[in-house]
């Protein structure tokens, strides 16, 4: 395997790691989005083969499906799973649910209904808020901790501005206005996730194409010709694959009939493949049902043995295909198609004689010059980090420069404290000769302040004749 090739599975391993996962559910959002805006729980969808209607999965097993699929990736889940639970026990609510169209629940008009659900139903609600506060909170303290710790100033706003989902000013009792935030926020969040998709996508092809061409500028020049060489190979051979069908195209339906399904091509009906596919019997395909009819088509251009094919690549195709068949098809734009949608849909012309369906490596996922912003980016980037980095390592000198004053002071302070006990230990021990003079007098100390005889003196003194 070539070093282009493992460096760049490399970055893919890493990279696909967030954005397969967010795959995992980006074809439930739409399901998500039905559970926020009319409140029923959602289960996955998946490529069948077999005529459902003779089949029926024990009750177990769907509600075990839908607990396992529920989540909708957004990072207050487990608070929006467990209102919509509760609400859904309340047969007033579930009954006004029914009779409300996606206009009105946007509206607000819905949450309305919260004040007539019935006392059980708004002690649980209330106390599952308290919670989701406390929660908040430990996430608030947390994050200020951290920012602190780095010495930047804590933006409140900001921080309150994640949790816009609830009515913090009231943190007691769950109301019409936390209804009302809570379908608020998680339909946009929700909606603005392909958007994000594409922006992560952009970003990860940007920075494949600068480490591949950094890669290159390392190398001597027949090598570098050698890469680039293989590197166009790799391109051409990835483009070599069969025709891909317009998404949502009749040869398209009629391909997944045939070769999922196992059906007679001949015996094609839009009513028959729509109830195929609706997985979950709601009378609607969502987006995750879109996503699994379009696998046919990817298997064309992907394999995830080949050294060519991106599977990161894989997933963004599979979203353009199903963004792409939700602007033609979903008319009301409620992120789901109806078995009218659909059957409308089929007598167009685009269903049956489709443009040509451009794949990835046809439309580039950045220009010359956004590669440039992104280097330069990049650039100043690593310029602002180097000066960081330089900043921390004068600042850790001049600790280091503190840390030897400071020892060399102790050190000092270590001598004085020594040099003073040793005067203090002088002082109070007695003069050496003191105690000859006691000896010789009988024990009696000589007062130093009495004179000495002047005779005695003399005979001491006067020299020997």
């Amino acid at each position: 395997m070539s070093e282009r090739l493992k460096r760049e599975k490399k970055m893919t391993l890493k990279v696909s790691n967030a954005n397969i996962h967010a795959m995992g559910w980006s074809g439930a959002i739409c399901q998500g989005f039905f559970l926020l805006i009319c409140l029923l729980v959602y289960v996955e969808a998946v490529p069948v083969a077999i005529d459902k209607t003779k089949i029926n999965p024990p009750e177990e097993q769907k509600e075990e499906k839908e607990k396992e699929n529920s989540d909708t990736g957004l990072y207050y889940d487990r608070y929006l799973r467990e209102v919509i639970d509760v609400l859904e026990t309340d047969q007033h609510f579930r009954e006004k649910l029914q009779n409300t169209d996606m206009e009105d629940i946007k509206a607000g008009k819905l949450a309305k209904e919260l004040d007539f659900v019935s006392h059980n139903i708004r002690t649980r609600l209330d106390e599952m808020k308290r919670q989701e506060v406390n929660r908040l909170r430990t996430l608030i303290k947390a994050k200020q901790d951290v920012e602190i710790g780095k010495g930047l100033a804590v933006d409140h706003e900001s921080l309150l501005k994640q949790f816009e989902y609830l009515n913090h000013g009231n943190p007691h009792t769950f109301e019409i206005e936390d209804l009302n935030k809570l379908i608020t926020t998680a339909t946009s969040d929700l909606e603005n996730f392909d958007k994000e998709h594409h922006d992560e996508f952009k970003r990860y092809e940007l920075m494949k194409e600068h480490e591949r061409r950094e890669y290159l500028k390392a190398l001597d020049e027949e090598k570098r010709k050698a890469e680039e060489k293989h590197y166009e190979e790799m391109k051409k051979k990835h483009a070599d694959h069969p025709k891909v069908n317009h998404p949502g195209s009749q040869d398209q339906l009629k391909e997944v009939w045939e070769e999922t399904d196992g059906l007679d091509p001949l015996d094609f009906d839009p009513k028959t493949f729509f109830k195929l596919h609706d997985t979950n019997g709601d009378d609607f395909l969502d987006e995750q049902e879109l996503e699994a009819l379009f696998t046919k088509e990817l298997e064309k251009m992907y394999d995830p043995k080949n050294e060519e094919d991106d599977m990161v690549e894989m997933e963004e195709e599979r979203i353009r295909m199903r963004e792409h068949v939700m602007n033609e098809v979903d008319v009301n734009k409620d992120r789901l198609v109806s078995l009218e949608e659909f059957l409308v849909s089929t007598g167009k012309r685009e269903f049956l004689e489709p443009d040509s369906w451009e794949t990835l490596e046809q439309v580039p996922a950045f220009t010359e010059e956004e590669m440039k912003e992104f280097e330069q980016h990049l650039a100043e980037q690593e310029h602002d980090l180097k000066n960081k980095a330089d900043t921390l390592n004068k600042q850790r000198e001049e600790l280091e420069r503190q840390q030897e004053r400071l020892n060399a002071q102790k050190l000092e302070l270590q001598k004085a404290v020594e040099h003073m006990d040793k005067l203090k230990t002088q002082q109070e021990q007695p003069p050496p000769g003191n105690n000859k003079e006691q000896a010789e007098d009988g024990g009696h100390p000589i007062e130093s302040n009495q004179p000495l005889s002047t005779g005695h003196h003399e005979e001491q003194t006067k020299p020997h004749q």
